[in-house]
């Protein structure tokens, strides 16, 4: 798993990208540890479609395997890259919402002497002056 954090958003994302994995980690979310064959008893997929996606999600480090009784394998949740995507997005609200609001003090100088924004045409409005300049009236 790659430590720059875009990188590891990236995984997750990928990772989060198809609801068959977000059903296994919700699955490993809410029953803790488990096997492929214990996920396919919940899950509408073959044990072997299972074992695939879990092998996608240890790669983007979402689980890890565990080596368990007669060589089975459980998996668990690991948190570390999905926080980390976490901070990622959060860095990018942050300069999202600082953009943003530098527009809007802009806008809201750059309108002295007017109201700081007017209200768009509605396209109701728009057909009743239409109409109105037309001399349309339909009694008629």
């Amino acid at each position: 798993m790659p430590d720059d954090i875009e990188a590891v958003a990236e995984q997750v994302f990928a990772a989060l990208a198809d609801p068959t994995r977000r059903a296994i980690l919700a699955a490993l979310a809410a029953r803790g540890p488990a096997t492929a064959t214990d996920l396919a008893v919940d899950l509408p997929i073959t044990r072997q479609a299972i074992a695939k996606h879990l092998a996608l999600l240890a790669e983007a480090g979402l689980v890890t395997a565990e080596p368990g009784e007669r060589r089975r394998v459980r998996y668990r949740l690991r948190s570390a890259p999905m926080q980390m995507a976490q901070q990622f997005l959060a860095a990018l609200a942050r300069d999202w919402d600082s953009a943003l609001g530098a527009l809007t003090d802009h806008l809201d100088r750059g309108t002295s002497g007017r109201p700081a924004r007017q209200a768009a045409a509605t396209p109701a409005r728009e057909s009743e002056n239409a109409m109105a300049d037309q001399g349309g009236d339909d009694a008629g």
